[in-house]
């Protein structure tokens, strides 16, 4: 008799995932060695940026009352008694009716209040000195950037979590962070199931086909920010199968198990965690495709048993794996972000679950529209290369047309939702 599994909706499925504890570890590594990791703690400020007042454009400094006025009827004339360069510091104070040359980002001479760039003067020589003249009254404070303006020494700039980019190591790097603090990667096992699997450099074979899940599991897990460790194929034997598993979550922080979830006579993981006295958190999904994912735990680690078929274990994958790595590198956001598109295509079919299109999102005419990325059918591969986004088209009796507004899900954000609207 074939088991009665009992859907449990999507946001339920998460929240049961999301409550249960899970901690991430830390590590120190070089600046050098950083980049595409994820902060293991809050970034501080080490000293006040900028350091020093400094120029933000190349031109002159001054003091704002010598250009009171200054008109087009009435030009004043600055003796220019010293020229900065870049890194240099001024040896002379200026005096009335006095100015500095000066260079983008050099400090500001004492006494200056102001800088007019140098398109907005002219340069005339009288007696073997420069001057220069100018048409128009100074604000306080042009093109000058103050000491502390974007931070102050203590202040907290970047959170834990935060994904290391270019612009981040720009910050680390300001404020001397030779050593970083960064997320330990997950280590995610991977082991797909079927006795059917060839792997990759195996010559076809009728009734079988290639193990194509390990890869785009590993590639999925890669762009999470976690660590995949291909464990290998499992055969449709329950003791080995048991064994195996056993074996495995003791060296890793989490498994994924492709095939093998649903209720066919070689369906063999419900049984294997039920040998392992795994606590099963649901192992049927009010969603298409995906329906049979299972997610369980097993000394305090996760197992996930993944569809067999390809797209199936891919939104899986987004949706109740995914997070839970972003959960352990300390991201605030941990949920695929949602945007909301216009269909392109119609759906005439109603289906009673929540369905997720693969789907290729593209701007015509000022407005987002989707399209599914290919065939939308569950046991598909070929969609998955061209997908960046997920179509979210809810359970019920209806159907969808061409211009309806969708809630799309973008694959390649770091951005955060609730992963579906309630």
């Amino acid at each position: 008799m074939l088991e009665k599994r009992t859907p449990l909706q999507i946001n339920q499925a998460i929240k049961k995932i999301m409550e249960h504890t899970i901690e991430g570890k830390t590590e120190v590594v070089s600046i050098t060695e950083c980049d595409q990791r994820y902060l293991g703690e809050d970034i501080l400020a080490t000293n006040d940026v900028p350091l020093f007042t400094r120029a933000a454009f190349d031109g002159y400094a001054l003091r704002l009352i010598d250009t009171a006025d200054a008109s087009s009827n009435q030009p004043i004339e600055l003796k220019v008694v010293e020229e900065l360069g870049a890194g240099m510091v001024a040896t002379k104070e200026i005096g009335p009716f006095e100015t500095t040359r000066i260079m983008t980002g050099t400090m500001v001479p004492k006494g200056c209040d102001a800088i007019i760039m140098l398109e907005a003067v002219k340069v005339v020589e009288k007696n073997g000195e420069k001057y220069i003249v100018i048409k128009r009254k100074v604000k306080e404070g042009d093109h000058i950037s103050y000491r502390g303006e974007e931070a102050k020494n203590g202040d907290m700039i970047l959170k834990k979590g935060t994904k290391i980019n270019p612009g981040v190591m720009a910050v680390l790097a300001t404020f001397g962070y030779s050593k970083v603090r960064v997320a330990v990667k997950p280590k995610i096992g991977i082991f797909v199931t079927g006795s059917e699997l060839l792997d990759v450099d195996e010559p076809i074979q009728n009734g079988k086909i290639r193990n194509s899940n390990s890869f785009m599991i590993a590639s999925q897990v890669r762009r999470a920010g976690g660590e995949p460790i291909y464990l290998g194929k499992l055969p449709d034997v329950l003791d080995t199968c048991t064994n195996a598993v056993d074996a495995a979550i003791k060296d890793v922080d989490m498994l994924i198990t492709t095939g093998g979830v649903s209720v066919g006579d070689y369906d063999l993981m419900p049984e294997v965690y039920k040998a392992l006295n795994g606590e099963v958190f649901f192992n049927k999904v009010a969603m298409r495709p995906g329906s049979v994912t299972t997610v369980a735990i097993l000394n305090g680690k996760f197992l996930f048993g993944l569809s067999g078929n390809p797209s199936a274990s891919y939104v899986g994958f987004e949706l109740f794996t995914r997070p839970v790595i972003k959960k352990m590198l300390f991201c605030e956001n941990t949920h695929l972000r949602a945007s909301v598109a216009q269909l392109n295509v119609d759906f005439p079919k109603a289906n009673p679950l929540t369905r997720f299109v693969r789907s290729k999102l593209y701007f015509e005419n000022g407005k987002l529209l989707v399209d599914p990325a290919g065939l939308d059918k569950s046991n598909v591969v070929m969609s998955l290369a061209h997908t960046d986004s997920l179509a979210v088209l809810p359970g019920g009796k209806r159907c969808f047309q061409k211009g309806d507004q969708v809630q799309v899900l973008l694959l390649d954000d770091e951005g955060s939702s609730d992963t579906m609207s309630r």
